[in-house]
């Protein structure tokens, strides 16, 4: 039988000490090579290990349709991981994830990792856009009700890293509040808030504004949110192709910005007058005090791609937060944490990949009983 979950004075971790090879002491460095080169590393990495997933098409709010990968349902496992990825990408090309994942299963968890609206096998199935975290938070609860459907174990853990953290935040929510929203749907009735353990996000994206107005103001944070801009934009032409007739064409060439992208595609289709309102609806920063699931939230104070006071203002925050557990280090880049190789044998770390593991040792101290 499953212990119960930990409450919240009992669930908080010291995380041991993260340290960086000296080249990746500075939080660009590691992001860079965290995106060009141990991206690719971890992905290598994954498909060599990984379980066999089940490619299959699962229903997210709203009937919108997502495509998923769920692994071999484990023999007495002690949970399940629902997990997605961030601002752009697929279940191809994410090495975090499919890390994430990997080890999960390793450890006796069920995993189910998506593509979220918009992204991946998900964006050819519908012409649904995003909402960072309005709609996606329930999505995940969809999919912990057609996982548990399905014969997966409960808990079911919540996850994701940079934008996909935020979403993951706004999942445990929705999860946790599922009663008021539910609505008599069919396919909730079967699933209850007990049902969902909590979350774990790393790197979240908390406050859109404030991070993006940081990044255009500086040389390279624009160089970074033009590679993201770029992105976004191919995503907005294949959406294109796939649902023709659904996307203005010239809109989509006056999509050369993030803000740009959600200014000219995002915001009439969700009913919001300006970006601003949009980014301030979907901010996962006030969500923060509502949380009452165990929620680990890890967060890299040289992180360069949110506005530093945010950290400082999580750091701030740590003692009144009530479900989440706030682990702020500093150092670790925008998901990266690639740790060095004392790191990796102090820990008995299986890769250098300290951020994944700390997640599933603190996922494992939720499931185990009361000291």
């Amino acid at each position: 039988m499953r212990s119960p979950l930990l409450a919240p004075s009992e669930k908080r971790q010291v995380l041991p000490r993260f340290t960086s090879p000296w080249y990746l002491s500075s939080g660009l460095a590691m992001t860079i090579y965290t995106a060009f080169v141990a991206n690719q590393r971890s992905l290598n990495s994954a498909q060599a290990g990984e379980p066999e997933y089940i490619a299959q098409v699962m229903t997210g709010s709203r009937a919108v349709p997502l495509q998923t990968w769920r692994s071999p349902i484990p023999p007495q496992g002690q949970g399940t991981l629902i997990a997605t990825y961030g601002i752009t990408g697929s279940l191809e090309d994410q090495g975090f994830l499919r890390q994430w994942g990997r080890w999960a299963h390793e450890r006796n968890y069920g995993v189910i990792l998506f593509d979220w609206r918009a992204h991946g096998k998900s964006a050819e199935l519908s012409p649904t856009l995003t909402s960072d975290g309005l709609y996606e938070g329930e999505d995940f609860v969809y999919l912990a009700a057609q996982a548990k459907a399905l014969g997966y174990p409960g808990p079911f853990w919540f996850g994701g890293y940079s934008l996909g953290g935020q979403l993951a935040l706004w999942g445990v929510y929705k999860g946790q509040t599922l009663e008021d929203w539910r609505n008599n749907d069919a396919m909730l009735t079967s699933l209850s808030p007990t049902d969902i353990g909590g979350a774990m996000a790393v790197c979240p994206s908390l406050d859109s504004q404030r991070s993006l107005n940081y990044l255009t103001s500086h040389p390279v944070g624009r160089y970074l949110e033009k590679a993201i801009a770029n992105k976004l934009k191919e995503l907005a032409w294949q959406l294109h192709r796939h649902h023709p007739g659904e996307f203005d064409p010239q809109a989509i060439e006056r999509a050369n910005t993030i803000w740009g992208f959600d200014h000219n595609l995002v915001i009439d289709r969700l009913g919001f007058a300006s970006v601003a309102d949009y980014y301030e609806a979907s901010s996962a920063l006030p969500l923060l005090s509502k949380i009452v699931k165990p929620t680990l939230l890890l967060y890299a104070a040289n992180d360069p791609m949110f506005h530093p006071a945010i950290a400082e203002e999580l750091a701030s925050l740590q003692n009144q937060l009530t479900g989440v557990d706030l682990q702020l280090t500093p150092k670790g880049g925008h998901v990266g944490y690639i740790a060095n190789a004392r790191c990796q044998r102090e820990n008995n770390d299986p890769d250098e990949n300290w951020a994944i593991h700390r997640t599933l040792d603190w996922l494992d101290h939720q499931n185990s009983p009361p000291s």
